[in-house]
């Protein structure tokens, strides 16, 4: 109101009418959807193998000692190199499913691997002194164990993925994404496009945190009933 430049800053009530505007286009849904499914079949990826590459790690010193230096490369290294390579190696359109993997993976693993190694110690004993197998081990002792964790860690590591998703994605251009529609509005200098489809990235960030983080519970719950 000050300034008085929308090109610098616009207003709330004009980001909400572009983004009514934007909603009932074909083109948005496009872009939604093209990021949405490969953002999240990333942030699955990792935390399956994620959560596997822990539960051996858990069972196994050694692999843990050959992973750790692997896990702290990928957690120290900058986004944007991995965009680089990953254009290299893969082009863009696999761009964000690549990095979202990525950046979700360390967390789920150290997470996974934390909660793996603060199980009581005594319910350890207890197992070994009954001769308990592996697999029952695994889904009455740990996985009951890791539920605080796990559920910590996927609440931060999914708004690291869609963050670090579109970052790539605004550098990588690929055609029909959300990443590319930021771009155009920074080319063009639209401050409504920018904020409209920031709060649209937000929205489906917390959307899908809470629906995973629901599901996530609701199976556990399942699993404490067996």
């Amino acid at each position: 109101m000050l300034i008085s430049q929308s090109l610098l800053l616009v207003s709330p009530v004009t980001v909400f009418i572009r983004l009514t505007e934007l909603v009932i286009t074909a083109g948005f849904w496009g872009a939604v959807g093209f990021s949405v499914l490969r953002i999240v079949f990333g942030f699955i990826i990792a935390l399956m193998i994620g959560t596997v590459l822990a539960v051996i790690a858990g069972r196994f010193r050694l692999v843990e000692i050959i992973l750790w230096p692997y896990m702290a490369a990928v957690k120290a290294t900058p986004v944007a190199s991995f965009v680089i390579l990953c254009l290299i190696w893969l082009g863009s359109r696999g761009l964000s499913v690549f990095i979202s993997f990525l950046m979700v993976l360390p967390i789920i693993y150290a997470s996974v691997l934390a909660g793996i190694s603060s199980t009581d110690p005594k319910l350890i004993e207890m197992a070994d002194l009954f001769g308990v197998s592996w697999r029952r081990r695994l889904f009455y002792i740990y996985i009951p164990h890791l539920k605080p964790y796990l559920i910590s860690a996927s609440s931060v590591a999914i708004g690291l993925s869609w963050k670090a998703g579109v970052a790539a994605e605004v550098i990588g251009i690929p055609s029909g994404s959300i990443g590319e529609r930021l771009y155009e509005a920074k080319v063009y200098l639209n401050s409504a496009d920018l904020f409209a489809w920031t709060a649209v990235i937000i929205l489906i960030s917390v959307l899908f945190e809470k629906l995973f983080t629901t599901l996530l519970k609701l199976s556990y719950a399942k699993m404490e009933k067996i």
